[in-house]
């Protein structure tokens, strides 16, 4: 399947300081689809594709400041697109299944601990929803956690395109789905849009210390999907670990995606969408 094909038409919502796109395919029962820092909702395509023909009806956002929803919030935290992704579920008529990558990992731990009522289920890939502490000895000692760092920091400090692309592309090592070189095409042309970049650079200065307050919180099923080279952290196995140790006892499901890096729904669409129709299909969704 090619990552590039659309699966829906542009709609908009509006919401208190801006406009939020997305688009909805499938009938069934609701997912929504929210991506990560520097993403738009394309980066779901293939797992939409596949979502809906399981038999589910899949909305997929572009969060705050990114891809077609507007830019000029006057704050882009987890807690602000916890609010975003509820207010869109609200609007479709939940409740619904809340998928979040990376930062959207973490607003959707706040989201099912804010209105558990429109939250059936949680799955995070790859996310930052706890307090982050960077290893030295790391650094020093685990190439990979070293270099993902370098490029993400220099990207967000600079603001600069290319080197988020860098970053990107080192993100996602080995497997790569057809049209990658077009999807990261986008991505580059996304994010030279004005402000763009800056966006990025305020999300990444949130620390996730407003996600992991709510973990306790969580009354619904939450799986935690980690790539095992994901270079965001010294052994993501760990860091999964610890999210589910903060849910409530047995709540929380970890799953490790072999050979994914930080954007395992991009590289491994099949297995990303395969995990979440099994946990939802198992009994997380009412």
């Amino acid at each position: 399947m090619d990552i590039n094909r659309d699966t829906g038409e542009t709609e908009v919502l509006k919401v208190d300081g801006g406009l939020l796109a997305y688009d909805v395919t499938g009938e069934g029962p609701l997912i929504v689809l929210a991506h990560g820092m520097g993403e738009s909702r394309a980066a779901y395509r293939e797992v939409a594709a596949r979502l809906s023909a399981a038999g589910f009806r899949v909305a997929r956002m572009d969060t705050r400041g990114h891809g077609e929803s507007s830019t000029g919030w006057a704050s882009y935290t987890r807690t602000d697109s916890a609010g975003d992704i509820l207010a869109l579920i609200r609007h479709l008529g939940g409740p619904a299944v809340i998928v979040g990558h990376s930062f959207s990992g973490g607003a959707a731990t706040i989201a099912a601990a804010q209105e558990p009522e429109l939250v059936s289920a949680i799955v995070e890939i790859g996310p930052f929803t706890r307090a982050q502490r960077m290893s030295l000895r790391a650094m020093a000692t685990h190439a990979r956690y070293r270099n993902g760092t370098a490029l993400l920091m220099g990207a967000v400090l600079l603001r600069s395109v290319r080197l988020w692309k860098r970053y990107v592309d080192y993100a996602c090592p080995g497997a790569r789905p057809a049209g990658f070189g077009d999807y990261v095409a986008a991505l580059d042309a996304n994010l030279r849009r004005p402000g763009r970049m800056a966006v990025v650079g305020k999300l990444a200065m949130t620390a996730p210390t407003d996600a992991g307050a709510r973990l306790a919180d969580v009354r619904c099923p939450a799986l935690i999907l980690m790539g095992t080279l994901d270079p965001d952290w010294p052994d993501p196995a760990v860091e999964g670990e610890g999210i589910v140790a903060g849910l409530p006892a047995g709540l929380g499901r970890l799953e490790m995606i072999e050979g994914a890096g930080h954007y395992a729904h991009v590289q491994f669409p099949a297995e990303v969408a395969t995990a979440v129709v099994d946990f939802v299909r198992s009994g997380a969704h009412g």
